[in-house]
């Protein structure tokens, strides 16, 4: 090691093989990263690389054979000392890769001091997993989770040193009810290697463990919930993968495990559901009543289909155009900056995300996250609607890029509220093909969206004349539309889709709650060249 002028932190630079010729390769630990570049003149330079220290996976010492020994000059060596780096090399579309490079040099001392070097700075990266405890669900999607864990997850976990508690699912809620017995605490994180709903099995049973581990009522709705800080990586393997496409910018397994390898951390906000004072669900994604709520409706009765049933119950439910009477009450999001109808999306680094953590910070430290919820304003809105949808991301697909909200934000402490009353059926379809192309998908008169921190919802002719939606409701803006006569709605209530799992309770009231819980990812980094260039090929390839 050398100390740098200034007395800076310590680098260590040598001169190593690299294929066939001499490379000057630098441990940098001030700026964070690890370079290698041709020392000959400007009109012969080779490339120069670098990657990120927070991106090396791992550093092996390896046993040069013999095609790799015959280069060159150096073929008559008796003993060639090397060393792999293993790292993450990024393509396009947000896919990551695993790749390596090898250096050599003929002296074993020297060797292992990049070696004892490249290993202490990986040890100083304390955000990375050291064990997880990994939940498989072998039928979601099209029965490859096992598959998809042992032959391209499980090598890599390996390679990075990463032990694991492997458990292999049997049945629904398989995975919640383990998480509230087993000893969640010497976990650095969750794994779940399924779709959304596999995600949000897990996503529960943590966040249901902390909550009864720090005796907080989830039935309460307006108790502050304690925020979760062991992380849930998701390994892609369902027949939906729309939380993971919506943070990490791609639907890809190794991509996914690489992200859990370097320990990202992205918060994520949890919408809590309750109905008549008892808790019925967590929301992250889309919770959806009306066109979405009857398509999971009529899907659940089509699993023998596999995924094309989505296509086939959507396709049934467009032509059957049902419309539902009832009033939404919100609280507009005043604390967040930002608007459903911004242009720019919530990317890596979101400075709307991380100003919202800085005010959950201050409320924890300042009066303890008081809900003072009944004193703020509430707006009230009627009406007869086709689909009523809250999001808390995007909820972007390959099949819609840009999602159901493409302005949401991950992190925030609010959900986009979208309305989208009645109006023709070609109109409908208007709306519907925005999701899948670059207009604006709210520039509708029939389309109404609404940045909120909670919203309640009552149905028309609900059921449940006694609920304490309906009682606040009352107070707040006097009687429902079930104090109208009937109208010409053939179908009294839909559906609510909840992260794909029915809720059959009409009336709701919804609570987002800021960063609850932590995904292993980063978020969706900007389409732009690398930031590092790395070598073309490896150092196999290269000799």
């Amino acid at each position: 090691m050398e100390r740098l002028p200034g007395g800076r932190r310590p680098r260590l630079v040598s001169s190593l093989g690299l294929g066939r010729r001499s490379w000057e390769v630098t441990l940098d630990e001030e700026r964070g990263r690890l370079a290698w570049r041709d020392p000959r003149p400007p009109r012969r330079a080779g490339e120069n690389c670098f990657v990120p220290i927070s991106e090396i996976i791992s550093v092996e010492e390896t046993e040069l054979n013999k095609k790799q020994r015959n280069i060159g000059k150096w073929q008559k060596m008796t003993k060639l000392h090397a060393f792999t780096v293993y790292y993450v090399k990024k393509a396009r579309n947000h896919r990551w890769r695993c790749s390596d490079v090898t250096f050599w040099c003929v002296d074993e001392h020297l060797c292992n001091q990049w070696i004892q070097a490249l290993k202490e700075l990986l040890e100083m990266q304390k955000s990375r997993p050291k064990q997880l405890l990994v939940y498989i669900n072998p039928y979601g999607g099209k029965r490859q989770g096992k598959r998809i864990y042992e032959q391209k997850v499980a090598p890599l976990f390996s390679l990075a040193s990463i032990s694991t508690d492997v458990v292999i699912t049997e049945h629904a809620n398989h995975a919640k009810d383990n998480l509230f017995e087993v000893n969640i605490y010497k976990y650095d994180g969750v794994v779940c290697v399924g779709g959304d709903g596999m995600f949000s099995e897990v996503m529960h049973g943590l966040v249901g463990r902390i909550q009864k581990d720090s005796g907080i009522d989830q039935n309460n709705p307006k108790a502050s919930l304690v925020q979760c800080n062991i992380r849930i990586g998701i390994i892609p393997a369902g027949s939906t993968d729309c939380i993971c496409y919506s943070t990490v910018g791609i639907s890809d397994p190794v991509t996914s495990a690489l992200h859990i390898i370097v320990g990202d951390c992205q918060p994520l906000d949890v919408s809590s559901v309750h109905h008549n004072n008892m808790f019925l669900k967590y929301s992250v994604s889309l919770l959806g009543y009306g066109f979405y709520g009857d398509i999971l409706k009529d899907s659940e009765k089509k699993r023998w289909m596999g995924p094309m049933r989505y296509d086939y119950s959507g396709f049934k439910t467009f032509l059957s155009h049902h419309y539902y009477e009832g009033t939404i009450a919100y609280q507009p999001a005043k604390h967040t900056l930002g608007s459903p109808r911004d242009k720019d999306s919530c990317r890596t680094g979101c400075y709307i995300c991380k100003k919202s953590e800085q005010q959950l910070a201050e409320q924890h430290k300042d009066c303890g996250l008081k809900h003072e919820e009944g004193e703020e304003e509430w707006k009230v809105i009627k009406g007869k609607f086709l689909a009523i949808n809250a999001v808390n991301m995007s909820c972007a697909c390959p099949r819609s890029p840009k999602g159901l909200s493409p302005a949401a934000h991950l992190a925030d402490g609010s959900a986009d509220l979208i309305l989208v009353r009645k109006c023709s059926r070609f109109d409908f379809l208007r709306y519907l093909v925005r999701h899948t192309n670059q207009d604006d998908q709210f520039d509708f008169p029939f389309v109404d969206v609404y940045r909120v921190k909670s919203f309640q919802f009552t149905s028309k002719l609900s059921e449940d004349n006694e609920s304490n939606v309906m009682d606040i409701g009352k107070k707040r803006f006097g009687q429902f539309c079930r104090d109208h006569p009937a109208c010409c709605c053939n179908i009294v209530n839909s559906t609510w889709n909840c992260d794909g799992e029915t809720l059959d309770s009409s009336a709701i009231e919804v609570r987002v709650h800021c960063q609850l819980m932590k995904l292993f990812a980063r978020g969706i980094e900007e389409n732009c060249k690398d930031e590092a260039a790395y070598s073309q090929n490896s150092a196999e390839q290269l000799l």
